[in-house]
């Protein structure tokens, strides 16, 4: 199974929250291939600076000694969203859907509007 975390899914995963359930937990470790967006990596960053989130400062070191695969935002990932119906109006949330879709990842994530599109989902 190869599995793209929405963003919070990383911080939990990161800070070895309980928020992350045993499932979703089970499955990262299991998983042949665990991707991280570019696009989580931006909303981390963008909710960081306004003051809506608080990460440690170490995040990013930690996140880079994980065997997560980087996985960059595409022009094809991009015009992929103009095909997604407006179920969602996050772009960060839209943009990971869009990747999911395009790159046939299971998303794991705690987002319920994310199962309104045609993406497998495993709850975080």
């Amino acid at each position: 199974m190869r599995l793209l975390l929405d963003t919070a899914p990383i911080i939990w995963w990161l800070e070895a929250s309980p928020r992350l359930s045993p499932e979703a937990r089970e499955a990262i470790v299991e998983a042949h291939d665990v991707y991280v967006s570019a696009v989580s990596a931006v909303e981390i960053a963008v909710k960081t600076s306004i003051g809506k989130l608080q990460t440690p400062d170490d995040f990013s070191k930690r996140l880079a000694e994980t065997s997560m695969i980087e996985l960059p935002l595409t022009v094809r990932h991009g015009l992929a969203m103009k095909d997604l119906p407006l179920h969602h109006r996050d772009p960060f949330d839209r943009m990971l859907i869009a990747q999911a879709w395009c790159e046939e990842f299971t998303i794991v994530t705690s987002d319920r509007a994310f199962a309104a599109y045609d993406v497998p989902i495993l709850p975080a």
